[in-house]
């Protein structure tokens, strides 16, 4: 099957125009770096079926971090290229449009983003444009569809040019008398938009801002979910479900293997959804009804602000801070998609430069974020104690991340490199596009996490019927009593924090801690060991050395820190 390669720089629309030739579903949002991975669908063209690669986005085919070198190893295999260009940056995207005519590649350009000239005062003679370029040109909007159907009725007239540059000096002049012939820039009226974007890019104003859009954004994620917690997920599962576990319960009979492992322990002779650790009771509940408002909340606001285009402007006035603790501020997008899911944050990792700059990010990632099903758990179990305590222990996680990046930066050898990133212009959010994104995201949250969590309560009961974990218990108990002040029953939640952490936060609710071992122990789960699923994501993306370093630092952070809260807290 012959190949067709989506290639461009990045935050150009590939995925957009890609999810319209294929129909399949991917992530798109308005800042560069959103595929760090190469995606593949089919496409059919008259009667032949093509495969079309959405290879990274790169600037050049001299990359310079791994997402580029994925797309530039990927045009070897290629045998049509659709370079899509952003329009309402031509001379910009051009320079790498001149270095794929230099290949011999048949190639068709998509100049995406047609809607968005209109806005911006900018005309582009197309036809003049494909007659200097030697190749067709075809007008696209990916977010609408514009243009898509003639864009595949040209990729059979894709055309192999003949361009030779022996300088980059060369190949930038050819990028200006191109520009030169074919665009024509009218003045305009700042809108509303372009006062905001200078607004939201200044320190002065934008760092203020910035703490205003973050402190909206999380009252609103729970305004949200505590609403669809309250009327809608609780009520379906106790009007609905309870009944139902309340009949089987009934049928098996408390006290076997089978009640014990799919309804759990009877709290005071009823079910409780939050501690009875049974298969069809916690491990769905948990999941469905505690978790899924927090992440469908945290989804939309993210896609929302992802769309927009403002976590850039984000990345560039936390520049400063995040140069301090080893990185730049680009790195703020991992730490904010590890806040979703810590796995999409360590894929994040592979849009920095350097060894040291991914291992300095995974690692904080990995000890200071939590994801938004652990945050919710914390919430929903310390909350209860007193909101000072949830804020008491996202201020530890916060100062933890900022010594342990002062640490690593000062230790490990290198330094930070510059931000050189580009700052896309706001656009309003388009609902379809929103709602497809928060669907494919809460598909995969479901998809994935509900197993590990019903695996995940499962493994505990088995533990817990061969006397596994009275065993563990005991072997743990000078660490868990001596040094971190918690009862030695934790360690039921430290194990299934290998496997989902915020399952690992509710096991503690049936262990009646008291408030300072609730603190202690939702802190030390968050620090001590990333799940599985973002484990081996770290492994692929940092090697297995680099991610026992990493480990190590984890376990050890999560060592001292426990010791040092059971030492400060008051009982």
């Amino acid at each position: 099957m012959k190949k067709i390669l989506l290639m461009g720089n990045p935050n150009v629309g590939k995925s957009a125009i890609f999810s319209r030739l294929t129909g399949a579903r991917v992530v798109i949002s308005n800042y560069p770096g959103t595929t760090v991975e190469f995606t593949q669908g089919k496409m059919k063209v008259g009667e032949e079926i093509f495969m079309v690669i959405d290879a990274p986005g790169t600037y050049t085919l001299e990359p310079t971090s791994k997402a580029e070198e994925i797309a530039v190893e990927m045009l070897k295999g290629g045998d049509t290229v659709i370079n899509v260009v952003d329009a309402t940056n031509l001379e910009r995207n051009l320079y790498l449009t001149l270095q794929l005519l230099e290949r011999e590649i048949p190639i068709v350009v998509a100049l995406n983003m047609w809607d968005d000239t209109k806005h911006r005062g900018i005309e582009i003679d197309i036809s003049r444009l494909e007659e200097m370029l030697g190749v067709p040109v075809v007008p696209t909007c990916g977010l609408t569809g514009e243009g898509i159907k003639k864009l595949i009725s040209r990729v059979s007239e894709a055309k192999i040019p003949k361009f030779k540059f022996s300088s980059d000096k060369e190949r930038w002049e050819t990028v200006g008398k191109i520009i030169s012939s074919v665009q024509k820039i009218t003045h305009r009226h700042h809108s509303f938009l372009d006062n905001l974007e200078d607004f939201s890019i200044k320190p002065l104003t934008g760092i203020p801002l910035s703490f205003g859009v973050i402190y909206v954004t999380f009252w609103i994620i729970r305004f949200l979910s505590e609403g669809l917690i309250r009327y809608l997920f609780d009520p379906i599962f106790q009007n609905f479900w309870l009944p139902l576990m309340n009949k089987l319960s009934i049928f098996l009979k408390e006290g076997n293997f089978l009640h014990t492992v799919l309804i759990g322990n009877l709290v005071e002779g009823k079910i409780s959804f939050g501690s009875s650790l049974g298969v069809l009771t916690t491990a769905l509940y948990v999941p469905l009804a505690m978790v899924l408002p927090y992440i469908l909340s945290f989804y939309l606001l993210l896609g929302l602000w992802e769309d927009f285009g403002y976590l850039p402007r984000l990345a560039v006035l936390v520049d400063n801070l995040m140069h301090r603790i080893g990185l730049h501020g680009y790195a703020i997008v991992s730490f904010i998609l590890g806040l979703g899911c810590n796995v999409p944050g360590a894929l994040a990792i592979r849009l920095l430069e350097g060894r040291r700059e991914k291992f300095i990010a995974a690692t904080l990632m990995a000890i200071a974020v939590p994801c938004m099903a652990q945050i919710a758990m914390i919430i929903g179990l310390v909350g209860k104690r007193g909101g000072e305590y949830v804020v008491l222990i996202f201020a530890i996680l916060f100062l933890l991340l900022i010594i342990k990046g002062l640490i690593l930066n000062k230790f490990l050898k290198g330094t930070s490199p510059e931000l050189l990133l580009e700052i896309p212009p706001y656009r309003i959010p388009q609902t379809k596009a929103v709602v497809k994104k928060l669907w494919m995201r809460i598909f995969i949250f479901i998809h994935e996490a509900v197993p590990l969590v019903l695996l995940g309560i499962f493994f505990i009961n088995l533990l817990y019927a061969f006397k596994i974990i009275e065993f563990l218990a005991k072997l743990f108990s000078p660490l868990l009593i001596g040094l971190w002040g918690v009862p030695k029953e934790t360690i039921s939640a430290l194990l299934v924090g290998f496997l989902r952490k915020d399952v690992a936060v509710g096991m503690l609710a049936p262990l009646n801690l008291t408030t300072k071992e609730l603190v202690i122990s939702s802190t030390v789960l968050a620090v001590y060991f990333p799940c599985i699923a973002t484990f081996f994501v770290l492994v692929r993306e940092l090697g297995i050395k680099d991610t026992l370093k990493a480990t190590l630092i984890m376990l050890s952070t999560a060592l001292f820190l426990g010791t040092i809260l059971n030492f400060f807290l008051p009982n």
